[in-house]
C-alpha cells in the first residue's frame, strides 16, 4: 500500500500525450491545438471601413461631389479625386484613393452634395490591412483549447481544418450481479446501478464523448473476457467494482491472468483505498471501487490527469485551495482523508 503522494508520483511517471489527428474547424470545438496556427492571411484583409458613413479624398472646402457607393462585400475600384466622396457602410472595403471616412451623422446631403461639420483626421473611421492580425504571424500557440470564439476567429482568416490532440477512447467496465439498472423492479437483496452514469456523465462534463459502457456479472471467466475485449479496444478502461479481496471480486484476479502490468494497488487513503492503476499494451487501466464517492473521488484525483494530459490539457488536476474549516474535525487514524466539503462565499474573503 502506498501513500497518496506516491501514487500521485507514479501517475506523473505515465503521461502520455495522444497522436495529433486533423479535423474539420467545426468539429474541433474543446479540443487543443497540436500545433502553433499561422495566419493564412491579413486581417482585415483591405483597408475597412470602421462606420457608416462617406469614404473621401479630402480637400479644403469641407464640401464634397458624391461619385456612388460602396456596401459590405463589394470591390472597392472606384477612383476618388481630391474633393470626391463615396457612400459606405461598415465593413465595407474602402478605395486606395480615399484618406478618411466620415461618420453619417457628422454629414448632411444638400442638393446632391455632401457636407461634414468638422475637417477630418487623416485615416480617420478607417481600419488598416492586417490591424488584428498580418498574414504569417501566430494566430494561436499550441496546446490551446479551443473555445468558440477562438474557432470563429481561425474561420476568419480562412482556416478549414486544424491539427489537434485527439480526446480519449474510454471503456466503463461495471461489475456486480447485485446491480440492477434504474426503472426495473429492484429485487431482494438488489440495489440500483449507478456508477455507469457517475462515469459517463463525468467524462461528458469534461468533453470526452468517445466512451462505452459494458456490464458483467461476478463470474471470473466471462469478467476476465470482457476485460480483454474491452482493453483492446480503448485507449483508457475504467472499471467499477470486483477489485477488493472478496470471494466474488474477480477483476484483479482477471487482470494478472492478462498479464497486465501493475504500477500500484491500495492507496492509503479514504475513501478508495483499494484502487488499481496498470498497463496492457497502449491501454491504462484504473479498477475503481464500488462506492460510487470513493469511485468518484479516485476518478478526479488520479484518472483524470492522465485522461486530460492524453489530450494536452495545460489543467490537468483538479485545482486547489486552502481554506479554514468552519468546525472542529477529528481526523481518525493515519490514512489521508478526501470528504466532502461546500465553500461559501465568506470562506473567500
Amino acid at each position: 500500500m502506498i501513500s497518496v503522494a506516491e501514487a500521485l508520483q507514479k501517475i506523473e511517471a505515465h503521461k502520455q500525450k495522444a497522436t495529433p489527428i486533423r479535423l474539420p474547424i467545426s468539429k474541433c470545438l474543446n479540443y487543443t491545438t497540436a500545433e502553433n496556427v499561422h495566419a493564412l492571411i491579413n486581417m482585415p484583409p483591405f483597408r475597412q471601413s470602421a462606420m457608416d458613413g462617406y469614404a473621401v479624398n479630402t480637400n479644403e472646402t469641407n464640401i464634397y461631389n458624391i461619385i456612388g457607393e460602396i456596401k459590405a462585400g463589394d470591390a472597392a475600384d472606384v477612383q476618388l479625386n481630391v474633393g470626391d466622396a463615396v457612400r459606405i457602410f461598415t465593413g465595407a472595403a474602402v478605395p486606395n484613393s480615399a484618406n478618411a471616412v466620415i461618420m453619417q451623422e457628422k454629414t448632411e446631403v444638400v442638393k446632391g452634395a455632401l457636407q461634414v461639420q468638422e475637417p477630418p483626421v487623416d485615416e480617420q473611421n478607417i481600419r488598416p490591412l492586417g490591424e488584428q492580425i498580418k498574414k504569417g504571424a501566430l494566430a494561436l500557440a499550441e496546446r490551446s483549447k479551443l473555445t468558440p470564439s477562438k474557432l470563429s476567429f481561425l474561420a476568419s482568416l480562412g482556416i478549414a481544418e486544424l491539427n489537434v490532440y485527439p480526446k480519449p477512447k474510454v471503456g466503463i467496465v461495471i461489475t456486480g450481479s447485485e446491480l440492477v439498472t434504474p426503472g426495473k423492479t429492484l429485487p431482494a437483496g438488489k440495489i440500483y446501478e449507478s456508477n455507469s452514469i457517475l462515469l459517463s456523465t463525468t467524462l461528458e462534463n469534461d468533453h470526452i464523448h468517445d466512451y462505452s459502457i459494458y456490464k458483467v456479472k461476478d463470474d471470473y471467466q466471462s469478467t476476465k473476457d470482457l476485460l480483454s475485449k474491452v482493453i483492446a479496444e480503448n485507449d483508457f478502461v475504467l472499471v467499477s467494482g470486483g477489485i477488493s479481496v472478496g470471494d466474488y471480486d474477480f477483476v484483479g484476479k482477471a487482470l494478472r491472468n492478462l498479464n497486465t502490468t501493475e504500477i500500484f494497488y491500495k492507496i492509503k487513503q479514504k475513501p478508495g483505498k483499494p484502487l488499481f492503476f496498470g498497463k496492457k499494451d497502449h491501454t491504462y487501466i484504473f479498477a475503481l471501487p464500488g462506492n460510487p464517492a470513493s469511485a468518484l473521488t479516485c476518478f478526479y484525483i488520479y484518472a483524470l490527469p492522465l485522461l486530460r494530459n492524453f489530450s494536452q490539457h495545460h489543467q490537468i488536476h483538479l485545482p486547489k485551495t486552502e481554506k479554514i474549516i468552519s468546525h472542529d474535525y477529528q481526523v481518525k487514524g493515519v490514512r489521508a482523508q478526501f470528504l466532502k466539503a461546500i465553500v461559501t462565499k465568506k470562506m473567500w474573503k
